[in-house]
C-alpha cells in the first residue's frame, strides 16, 4: 500500500486550481465497503497507487489530468470505474455487483 494521506475527509489546504484529485466511494448493496482495496490504472491499465477504503468505504488519490481507471477489490467482489479526470475534484463511486 502506498503511502497515502487518511481517506476521506476535508480537503482543506488543497489548491483545487491546480491539484487533480479523484475520490469517491465504494459500495455493494446499499452499504459503504471498508477495507477494499482501490488501484488506480493509468489509460494503459498500468498500476499507479493504491488505497485502502476508510471505515466510511472513502477514497482519495491526488493524479494527473487525464484518462484513469479505478478499481476496487473486496472480498465481496470487484468494480471498477473509468474517467476522464480534470484539475479540481473529480468524485466517483464504485459498485461492487
Amino acid at each position: 500500500m502506498c503511502g497515502a494521506p487518511k481517506q476521506g475527509g476535508a480537503l482543506a489546504g488543497v489548491d483545487l486550481t491546480t491539484q487533480t484529485v479523484i475520490q469517491g466511494q465504494v459500495w455493494h448493496d446499499g452499504a459503504p465497503v471498508a477495507g477494499a482495496y482501490v488501484r488506480l490504472l493509468d489509460s494503459t491499465d498500468e498500476f499507479t497507487a493504491e488505497v485502502v477504503t476508510s471505515p466510511e468505504g472513502e477514497f482519495r488519490f491526488f493524479a494527473a489530468p487525464g484518462p484513469w481507471k479505478v478499481r476496487s477489490l473486496a472480498p465481496v467482489g470487484k468494480g471498477e470505474r473509468v474517467l476522464e479526470a480534470e484539475t479540481g475534484l473529480n468524485e466517483t463511486t464504485i459498485v461492487i455487483a
